[in-house]
């Protein structure tokens, strides 16, 4: 909606709030909650403060030391969030509030602060507008549902939960039905929002479910794709649930994925340039074979998180392995559509990604592709699970991490500055599994050793 729009149901008594949202490396949204009166008459056009500490704390909102972006030695400032009243929408999960996402610039040079996600996603963004190219994006997300609310969850250590749902139900109508009260709420409050709906079903797991929303320009997805999960995490809490967007929440269960889509465009002919008169273009192939060539590299892009890792497991429908095929679910990378929907899968970020940051990974790779001609490996046909001589996914965030710093793709791309902003991101979290003492080692150990 516009401001006008906004003004008038602020008049009219309708809109009270106003969040004013960012994302920070985990993905959350962040952000204030604003009069709405006040946001009309004060905010837009001027923006809001908050601590530039947030761009640099752990999980637990911990101040971390050793980043060069902000630190107590640099008294942890402000940095000014500036609304793109291009997102302006109802909050269709609330009653009575909007909600807006902004980018975070520095208060002293005005620019976009290049830490932030989506300054980064921007940045590539920008860079293939340059080539003469828009890109169209979607996302699948999955997540788990279960019956107990976040504060019992929370009470139990989110052990023995109450999925909703007792078998695999993938595609099944009766479960969906059955779970109706929460997704199909899920669907209405996104399409109040904004936010195209295309639709659910029951997934592999007990009490897994995906929701999809239909295909835009890749900065508008990354926007739909945080506000979705903020969404639908606030609409659990009021209905007394929860929902997790875990990669891997149970080792017994199937993880959860977030599949990306993606296609260039020529941006004065508005046209699908990977297919060209019926026939996949170089461009098509040559942004295919760089988005395969970073994978290695970005990987801590497309999963986040220790818990990420778990997820890859041969025979799990998650991809273990680098390679690409048509419309096989066994390959990291799956050629769908035709014509205008022709498109490239990537089957390997989790759930759990940040959808700026991988959605960067993505354009980082793919547009070097195009721009130095690399070529894809030849399609693999078959069982890609069974294949032992193609390259392998990274095992563990902290051997991704490792890659990550060691790339020069990723610091030609990112500059050294944000590369190591984003090695000392991940560095925070393998070092904070490494420290803890899981549930696993005491059931192995502490008995038996």
């Amino acid at each position: 909606m516009t401001p006008d729009d906004l003004r008038s149901l602020v008049n009219a008594g309708e809109v009270d709030t106003v969040l004013a949202a960012f994302t920070d490396g985990y993905g959350r949204l962040l952000g204030k909650r604003i009069d709405a009166a006040f946001f009309v008459d004060h905010t837009i056009g001027h923006g809001t403060h908050a601590c530039d500490y947030l761009l640099t704390v752990d999980m637990e909102m911990e101040p971390v030391a050793g980043y060069e972006y902000a630190s107590w030695e640099l008294g942890y400032g402000d940095f000014h969030l500036v609304a793109d009243l291009a997102t302006l929408a109802r909050a269709g999960w609330t009653d009575s509030s909007a909600i807006v996402l902004c980018d975070v610039v520095d208060v002293e040079t005005h620019a976009p602060v290049a830490v932030a996600p989506r300054s980064m996603l921007a940045n590539q963004v920008e860079r293939a507008a340059e080539l003469g190219f828009t890109v169209k994006a979607a996302s699948e997300l999955e997540f788990f549902l279960f019956d107990d609310s976040y504060r019992d969850a929370h009470r139990k250590g989110y052990a023995d939960l109450e999925p909703a749902g007792w078998y695999i139900e993938d595609y099944h109508l009766l479960q969906g039905a059955r779970v109706e009260g929460y997704v199909g709420a899920a669907r209405r409050a996104l399409t109040a929002t904004g936010i195209p709906v295309e639709s659910s079903k029951g997934e592999w797991g007990r009490g897994q479910h995906e929701l999809n929303i239909r295909y835009a320009d890749v900065s508008t997805m990354a926007d739909r794709h945080s506000l979705m999960k903020h969404a639908m995490k606030e609409l659990a809490e009021s209905q007394d649930l929860s929902v997790t967007f875990m990669a891997k929440p149970s080792s017994g269960e199937a993880g959860s994925s977030s599949h990306l889509h993606l296609s260039l465009w020529d941006a004065d002919a508005e046209a699908n340039v990977f297919d060209v008169g019926g026939v996949r273009s170089d461009v098509f192939r040559w942004f295919l074979g760089g988005w395969m060539a970073g994978t290695a590299d970005f990987m801590a892009f497309y999963a986040p998180t220790v818990n990420s890792y778990k997820r890859y497991v041969d025979g799990s429908w998650a991809p273990t392995r680098i390679a690409w095929s048509q419309d096989n679910r066994t390959a990291g990378f799956r050629v769908v559509g035709d014509g205008p929907g022709l498109r490239i899968e990537c089957r390997i970020p989790g759930a759990d990604c940040n959808p700026y940051l991988a959605y960067t990974a993505a354009l980082a790779s793919g547009l070097r592709g195009v721009q130095e001609k690399i070529e894809p490996p030849p399609a693999f046909e078959g069982d890609v699970y069974a294949a032992a001589d193609l390259p392998r996914v990274p095992r563990t965030l902290e051997h991704a991490t490792e890659r990550f710093a060691a790339s020069t793709l990723v610091r030609d791309t990112l500059g050294t500055a944000v590369t190591d902003h984003f090695v000392k991101f991940f560095q925070v979290e393998v070092d904070a599994f490494q420290a803890s003492v899981s549930d696993w080692e005491r059931q192995r150990y502490f008995e038996r050793i």
